[in-house]
């Protein structure tokens, strides 16, 4: 009777290609999960301002914001659908977070949603360009690069419009953005790994 191997079988080391094509996986995966909690957080943004006078002008500009953030889903959505890919194991625990993080810097009031805007759009912002320099020294996936350069941009104008409008002065401003960041930040390691 021939002897049963109890090992494994050693996997073959990824092509180029593959290992390519399953880091843009994830990073579709991580920018799906980042614009999933943006959309969280500018809809807590709406309910709370929305539910106060006097705040209608900023509850627009609101919606306004995660409507584009929905143009930004929607597209990684289609990405995930086309490459067969799922979205992060963490999606959700990301999607309550977010909205708990956009109604806790709201009732703080309209500077701390500000700051909160900022901080997470300058660290998603960031995250873009660490993508968009990746694809770029790898010469690979010109569409998604021009995705990820329009996106940036849009993040870019979220960032400034939150800054305008008086993130500086949020209460405890370093700490405050200090935290999200630091939050935003696991939240990428995180949704890269599962």
């Amino acid at each position: 009777m021939p002897e049963r191997a109890d090992h494994k079988r050693a996997k073959r080391p990824a092509s180029p290609g593959n290992a390519l094509a399953n880091r843009v996986v994830d990073m579709i995966r991580v920018d799906h999960a980042g614009e999933t909690a943006a959309v969280a957080i500018y809809r807590a943004q709406q309910r709370v301002f929305g539910a106060l006078p006097g705040k209608r002008a900023l509850t627009q500009t609101l919606f306004e914001m995660e409507q584009g953030e929905h143009v930004h889903l929607n597209a990684f959505n289609e990405e995930l659908r086309n490459r067969r890919a799922r979205p992060t194991a963490f999606i959700g625990l990301w999607q309550p977070l977010s909205f708990v993080l956009g109604a806790g810097t709201a009732l703080l009031g309209e500077r701390c949603a500000h700051a909160c805007t900022e901080a997470v759009e300058d660290v998603i912002e960031e995250h873009y360009q660490g993508q968009i320099d990746e694809l770029d020294a790898a010469n690979a996936e010109p569409e998604l690069k021009a995705m990820f350069t329009k996106f940036r941009a849009d993040e870019l104008e979220h960032r400034d419009k939150a800054i305008e409008e008086g993130a500086h002065q949020a209460p405890a401003y370093s700490l405050l953005t200090g935290f999200i960041k630091a939050g935003c930040r696991a939240a990428i390691r995180l949704s890269e790994k599962a």
